[in-house]
């Protein structure tokens, strides 16, 4: 069989009583204690330690996740390049076996379909990480879009991924595992010969991150996770590693500016907006939403995509208005969150496209009903202005 294609699709097979689906790390969540809530269509923990603890923990030594709900669809066959070619909007042939991107696809009108990250795992042989929240909307986009009949195959039941991440994170799994990191690149992976990675087959190591520390993502068979876990979670005492949930895995993408789907990014935005210009190749294809994108810079977005520091007491929230200085409203937040290192409210939020509003040290307002919060606008990553 070919990497993850599926023969026990164990992500699903056992659904919690209230029908949310279980990753194959299930079973290590309960017996850790975790507090488990309901996220994207799973059973997932949103925390072990607590937010805080988990959070620096990440900063710190190292933090690992169970992301085993995000989906995965195999790319395969002559037409895979072209196909995936134009249904992303960054430049896939400035791949190479061993690398990945990071890009979105696009409506015919601009907007966001999914952000996600794509593998070249061999020639004609591509591997699509997607978000969770969007698997089924995701492959319906994808086969609807697929004029050259490339072969697509969902493997998202047939795939566990972990994130091991934090400063000690690649010293955890030398340990742990006896596989070196330190020699990859960002936004390269590694494919171990099976059976030298803790005796498995079909092992996928990467380095591309959502925490804005160094670490790496290990894709394994579903029914393989558990061995990896447990291999990791042997040195967590050593080297002050921390099994972490949901809730850090968001305040830790909050202070590294990282967008989240549904939140910062969706089909009512598009990349030029949300500050992703820089994955968004108009001159590489005629990708799906090429056309309207162009026609949008020309232009220049009407609005931007900024962070911002609190300046007082104050933590902005998901639909807080955004005002000027005089009072107008001129956007909203996406994102908000108190940051554990700045020990501030931090958040990111699409103003009007004017300089005033969109320069790093400009001063706006939060509105939260009765009262309003100044806040300056701020270039993430947020953790890395410590004197913000």
């Amino acid at each position: 069989m070919r990497p993850f294609e599926i023969e026990n699709p164990s992500k699903s097979a056992v659904s919690a009583p209230s029908d949310l689906k279980r990753t194959p790390l299930h079973d290590r969540h309960v017996a850790l204690g975790a507090k488990m809530v309901p996220f994207a269509g799973f059973d997932m923990p949103v925390q072990y330690s607590g937010i805080l603890d988990e959070h620096h923990a990440v900063r710190t030594q190292a933090g690992l996740f169970d992301v085993s709900h995000m989906g995965e669809v195999r790319v395969q066959g002559p037409e895979a390049f072209a196909f995936v070619q134009y249904l992303v909007s960054n430049d896939v042939s400035k791949l190479v076996d061993g690398k990945a991107l990071y890009t979105v696809m696009c409506k015919p009108d601009g907007g966001i379909v999914d952000d996600l990250l794509v593998y070249r795992l061999a020639e004609n042989d591509y591997m699509l990480v997607i978000n969770a929240s969007n698997i089924d909307g995701d492959v319906a986009w994808m086969h609807a879009n697929n004029p050259m009949g490339a072969s697509l195959t969902n493997v998202s039941d047939a795939v566990g991924l972990l994130a091991l991440q934090g400063p000690a994170s690649f010293d955890v799994l030398k340990a742990a595992t006896g596989f070196d990191a330190s020699s990859l690149a960002f936004y390269t992976f590694a494919q171990p010969e099976n059976g030298s990675f803790l005796d498995l087959s079909d092992v996928i190591i990467s380095r591309t991150g959502y925490t804005g520390e160094v670490g790496v993502e290990i894709y394994v068979k579903a029914e393989d996770a558990g061995t990896v876990w447990d291999a990791l979670m042997e040195q967590a005492e050593a080297f002050g590693m921390k099994p972490t949930g949901l809730g850090a895995r968001d305040t830790l993408r909050l202070e590294s500016g990282y967008c989240l789907y549904g939140n910062d990014i969706s089909l009512e935005t598009n990349p030029l907006e949300a500050g992703l210009g820089w994955i968004t190749k108009l001159e590489s294809s005629d990708f799906v939403g090429r056309d309207r994108l162009a026609t949008i810079k020309e232009k220049g977005p009407a609005r931007k995509l900024v962070g911002f520091v609190v300046n007082e007491r104050g933590i902005p929230r998901q639909g807080y208005e955004i005002l000027s200085t005089a009072g107008e409203e001129i956007g909203v937040v996406t994102s908000g969150s108190q940051s554990p290192v700045l020990n501030k409210g931090i958040g990111l939020g699409y103003v009007q496209n004017d300089a005033s509003y969109t320069s790093p040290g400009s001063v706006i307002t939060i509105s939260q009903g009765r009262r309003t919060f100044e806040v300056t606008v701020t270039k993430p990553p947020f953790h890395k202005n410590a004197g913000a």
